[in-house]
């Protein structure tokens, strides 16, 4: 029996193994068969230790070290050495090496053994060799620590290498940064992205801030569920008072639209266009232009019925002299007046004042005609005076045509009763299509 001792890690472990050399066989000289790790050798005669570790490919995988043995083969770390049995005494012819441990003798002197080039050193496969006098050491590549004989990935995320985050990988590190950041040229710190030079998805206007942007739209539109898209305001869609008349959207604004017959005033309000002022109207000369909510109307000079006649532009006489003229008012004079729809009642719209008064007279005021609905009445102011007062709202386009009558009781010029004479007011009062 033979003893081979295997030293590990400064450990050494004794491992018997038994001889495993087949004797020739009794029977028959032609017996060639031997135990598993041999294989008969004719010239000796004799089984003959295969070597496993020569033999078969890759025997030992990773960072483990092939070492033979008799009848098979050990994978141990490369660090471990195979200290073979204790070899017979040398003898005096034998060898003898007079330098230390690491070196050879070399003529007179001693000089290092390069055990890296020569391939005597344990080393891993991931590691360095590099020689040193008498010696040799392993050295891990960068990114790596030496533990022992093994190495180690260096953690370098531990240390707080980059500014964000950090990913550790195999002897290396990289270091990432936060959305809305990047690396800078030292590849460890991060700066802010100036999105809006980027291309930010912004519809209308970019704001960079720290880390991100910020979308902000131009007057008259609103950010979008999105954060990116503009959208249009119905400013019209928000109130029903925002124009007088009618509102019309448009991208980004608005605007309010006036009826036909009036004009926009500021940006909201709706007035009257005046076509007798401005000369937008086509009476004829013998006619008169009266200006109305919305539009004008034309009125003929010769407004006078029979038995009146006409003693001014606006003025008509009934002579006494004439028979048909006993029951009606002396005088009429026309007027003319536009209102808007649904005022508020009641409402003052018209003052009737008398142009002269006799002495000692009493004077009253009265709707003579046109009015069958009770739309108006007179509230007298004094002797003199009186106010044509609007009832109830009323909606137009509507036209009436009030006479409104001034009766004068004066006792002082007859012997035989009261003197009663009355005067006119024939008022035309048109009502707007609208409530301005």
């Amino acid at each position: 029996m033979q003893g081979v001792c295997v030293s590990v890690w400064c450990v050494c472990v004794c491992v018997l193994l038994h001889s495993a050399t087949s004797q020739p066989p009794q029977e028959s000289d032609t017996y060639t068969e031997c135990t598993d790790g041999y294989h008969w050798d004719p010239q000796t005669d004799h089984c003959k230790d295969i070597n496993e570790c020569e033999t078969i490919p890759d025997a030992c995988k990773g960072e483990m070290k092939c070492f033979n043995h008799y009848g098979g083969y050990l994978c141990l770390p490369r660090s471990a050495s195979v200290i073979p049995a204790p070899e017979p005494p040398v003898t005096p012819t034998e060898a003898f090496n007079p330098c230390p441990l690491g070196y050879e003798p070399q003529g007179d002197s001693c000089v290092d053994v390069d055990e890296c080039e020569r391939d005597e050193d344990d080393c891993q496969p991931s590691q360095q060799c590099i020689n040193t006098l008498g010696a040799f050491t392993c050295q891990c590549p960068d990114g790596y620590r030496k533990v022992g004989t093994e190495c180690i990935d260096i953690d370098e995320c531990r240390y707080r290498y980059c500014q964000h985050r950090c990913v550790n990988v195999p002897g290396s590190f990289s270091c990432q940064c936060e959305p809305g950041f990047q690396l800078a040229g030292n590849n460890r710190s991060c700066i802010d992205v100036n999105e809006c030079d980027m291309g930010a998805p912004c519809s209308q206007r970019c704001y960079n801030t720290y880390g991100t942007f910020l979308c902000r739209c131009d007057h008259g539109y609103e950010l979008g569920p999105d954060g990116f898209a503009c959208n249009d305001v119905d400013e019209c869609s928000y109130s029903s008072y925002l124009c007088q008349h009618r509102c019309v959207n448009e991208p980004g604004k608005f605007s309010c639209v006036c009826p036909e017959g009036y004009q926009l005033q500021g940006t909201r309000l709706c007035q009257d266009v005046n076509e007798c002022e401005a000369g937008e109207h086509q009476c004829t000369d013998t006619q008169t232009c009266v200006n109305l909510h919305g539009r004008y109307q034309c009125v003929d000079s010769d407004r006078c019925q029979d038995p009146y006649v006409q003693v001014s532009e606006n003025r008509c006489v009934c002579p006494v002299t004439k028979p048909g003229c006993r029951d009606l008012p002396f005088s009429i004079v026309h007027r003319y007046m536009s209102i808007t729809s649904e005022r508020s009642v009641p409402s003052d719209i018209f003052q009737i004042q008398a142009t002269s008064v006799s002495p000692g007279a009493y004077n009253t005021f009265r709707i003579r005609s046109g009015d069958d609905n009770g739309d108006f009445y007179i509230r007298q102011i004094n002797n003199i005076s009186a106010m044509l007062v609007l009832a109830r709202a009323v909606s137009g386009p509507r036209e009436y045509t009030l006479d409104l009558e001034m009766v004068s009781v004066n006792p002082l010029l007859s012997y035989q009763g009261s003197y009663q004479s009355s005067s006119a007011l024939r008022l035309s009062i048109y009502i707007g299509p609208y409530t301005f």
